[in-house]
């Protein structure tokens, strides 16, 4: 029965009897409180219900409280789903924004470009060429705007580095990257198709 206690984060762990640490150092005539630690195969609220029962029986009444970090665990998830969702909805409003755009764009670009359309299928070019051009024109600028995107998410995660120290790290994941370059390119694949089919 050692009771341990750290100061700091270098300083060196001290072990003593619990017996002394209540007498000698803080001057209590009780355990104001203990960590129980349970193995991952067990259940937390089953080893809860044990101790909550050992306590009654050793005290003979319910006079303690006991703080379970799995429900806090619990919490903190599904905070944490509920940010999720709502970062993902704004994230495919964005989306959806942006391709309505590229969309416009492309519209405008097709009306501004009719003489241009009509000497290339003049000269011998298919309605698929047309349409090819557009539908590629589409993916580019998404592709370029999935650059920037990216390129100023890097900045951002530089900025907060400096800032923050190392109390905080921004850690990048490669999915994420390559999860933008291929929303980028579906985004041009579906908002540059109509203006393709126009155009051809």
């Amino acid at each position: 029965n050692n009771s341990g206690f750290r100061r700091g984060v270098d300083s060196p762990t001290l072990y003593m009897p619990y017996t002394t640490m209540m007498s000698r150092i803080k001057g209590s005539a009780y355990i104001e409180s203990f960590v129980a630690l349970i193995d991952d195969n067990i259940s937390s609220s089953a080893a809860e219900s044990a101790i909550s029962q050992l306590m009654i029986s050793r005290h003979g009444t319910d006079d303690f409280r006991i703080i379970n970090s799995d429900s806090i665990r619990q919490t903190i998830e599904s905070t944490t789903t509920a940010m999720t969702l709502l970062i993902s909805s704004i994230a495919i409003i964005s989306l959806v924004v942006g391709g309505i755009g590229v969309m416009n764009i492309m519209l405008v670009s097709v009306t501004e470009r009719t003489n241009e359309i009509g000497v290339r299928m003049a000269v011998g070019a298919r309605q698929s060429d047309i349409m090819q051009q557009f539908l590629i024109e589409a993916v580019l600028v998404c592709i370029l705007g999935g650059l920037l995107g990216i390129g100023v998410a890097f900045a951002i995660g530089e900025l907060i580095n400096n800032v923050g120290g190392d109390s905080f790290k921004v850690i990048y994941s490669p999915t994420s990257i390559i999860a933008a370059f291929v929303c980028s390119t579906l985004i041009g694949v579906v908002f540059g198709f109509l203006p393709a089919r126009n155009a051809a």
